[in-house]
Order: structure tokens, then C-alpha cells, then sequence
């Protein structure tokens, strides 16, 4: 077997490393480090108010940098959707604004599943990225068309409750496109309200 030399100048063999197969991991055998599911974590499930408010805030920010030409504005929008799928709501200023302090506001939250959120969250960024590299690349109308187009399935979530990207979720898991496993709660996701 290998050896490996660890700091303290102590040798350890790769045996010494690896535990037993089906012991327990203790407290005190855990390496310490970075757990990088906690890092990429998105909640579920999630308070439908304070998606709708962040989709809202999407649309004014959306809006002002339509009526603006802001390019700037695109890349702002595209950077939010970026943070919100990647870890939550816990870095993107909108989700903090929204989580933190409106959304406690109105009261009991209505909670749903977090799956089809990220996944609607995903088709933000996607498009909103794309919507900025049109930008960059000197195809302002192409960029501010696919920004409208973001702003119609913001105001969709935000002003009636609907969430295209988790109708596409949906849609995808009935298919057998998106596994079962991945969101138990979200096999009956249909068109109607509650």
C-alpha cells in the first residue's frame, strides 16, 4: 500500500484513510473541508411568496433596463438568476430582499416544492444570459426581445401565481426526462392554481 506523508510528519497508509465498508463515520473521523452539497444547496421546499416577489423584483429590474437600453442592466439580470440557481436564495440580493424582508410580511408562508423553482430559475439564466451575449455581440433587438420574453414568465409568476419553468418541470418528469427521484412532491404539477 501507498503511504502518505501528512503534515505532523505522521505516515499513514491508505488502509488507515479509508473506513471499514459499512462503519460508521464518526465525528472525530471526519475530514473537515468544504461540503459542497450545503454550497449548492437550493431549499425545498420554498415559500411561494417570496418567489413571487422575486420574480417581481425581476420584472422592475427588467423593465428599467428595457426602457433604459442599460446593457448593463442584462448582465445585473443575468448574474442574479446565476446566484438564485447556483446557491439559493442565500447570495442573490432580489431572494434576500424578497426572503428576508417582504415576503415575512405578508404573513404564513405557502410553501412548494424547490426542484421546479431551481429548474425555472435555470430557464432565467439561460435566457437571460443569452439575452446579454446578443447584447454584447451588437444584436440589441434579438437581446431585448428574449428580455421581454423573460419579463412575460416573471410577471406570470409574480402577478398570477403561474410558473412556466415549473409547468416545463412538470411536463419533463411526466416524460421521464427529468428522474422521478428528483422531486417526489412535483409528480402531479399540473396547470391549476390551489
Amino acid at each position: 500500500m501507498g503511504k502518505l506523508r501528512v503534515a505532523d510528519s505522521t505516515t499513514v497508509t491508505a488502509a488507515d484513510t479509508t473506513p471499514d465498508e459499512g462503519a460508521a463515520t464518526s465525528p472525530d473521523n471526519r475530514r473537515t473541508g468544504v461540503d459542497w452539497r450545503k454550497v449548492f444547496e437550493f431549499p425545498n421546499p420554498v415559500n411561494d411568496y417570496a418567489a413571487r416577489i422575486t420574480a417581481g423584483l425581476v420584472v422592475v429590474l427588467a423593465g428599467v433596463t428595457l426602457l433604459t437600453g442599460w446593457g448593463w442592466g442584462l448582465a445585473l439580470i443575468a448574474a442574479g438568476f446565476w446566484l438564485r440557481v447556483l446557491f439559493g436564495p442565500r447570495i442573490s440580493p432580489l431572494a434576500l430582499l424578497s426572503v428576508k424582508v417582504l415576503a415575512p410580511r405578508l404573513g404564513r408562508a405557502r410553501l412548494v416544492p424547490g426542484p421546479p423553482k431551481r429548474f425555472a430559475q435555470g430557464i432565467g439564466a439561460a435566457i437571460s444570459t443569452a439575452s446579454a451575449l446578443l447584447f454584447v455581440a451588437g444584436l440589441a433587438p434579438a437581446a431585448w426581445t428574449l428580455l421581454a420574453v423573460l419579463v412575460l414568465a416573471a410577471s406570470l409568476e409574480a402577478f398570477a401565481g403561474f410558473c412556466l419553468g415549473c409547468v416545463i418541470f412538470g411536463f419533463l418528469q411526466r416524460r421521464g426526462l427529468i428522474p422521478e427521484d428528483i422531486c417526489e412532491a412535483c409528480n402531479n404539477i399540473s396547470l391549476k392554481r390551489p
